[in-house]
């Protein structure tokens, strides 16, 4: 068996995220960070076809925030791991969202583990 932690880190985007009257009034920026382990029968061959592509997840995140507003941090993170865990091969995720503008001082966020 063979595993890889395969990175999307960083990941900014422009969303409707929150409660507050003012989250709900303009869209925010938002930096996701995804960890996936990703299990392998064997060590991969060197061709894109014989791993996880994260390419599938940094679309499929920028399509999930330009669908909706969320009212919660935990949501997005629960949907990003999900969206992660349809390929099989991703054993594990971990999703951490941080809000960077609410505080002058300080970022605001939520991590999550989801295991198959």
């Amino acid at each position: 068996m063979a595993e890889y932690t395969i990175l999307l880190d960083g990941l900014e985007v422009v969303m409707g995220l929150g409660i507050h009257p003012e989250e709900r009034a303009a869209p925010q920026r938002v930096t996701l960070h995804v960890a996936m382990t990703c299990r392998y029968d064997t060590p991969p061959e060197d061709r894109i076809g014989a791993v996880v592509d994260y390419d599938f997840l940094r679309t499929g995140i920028h399509k999930l925030v330009e669908s909706r507003h969320f009212e919660l941090q935990e949501t997005l993170c629960e949907q990003v791991a999900a969206l992660a865990l349809e390929d099989a091969r991703v054993v594990r995720v971990t999703v951490r969202s941080m809000k960077l503008d609410i505080y002058p001082d300080a970022r605001i966020g939520c991590e999550i583990v989801r295991e198959r």
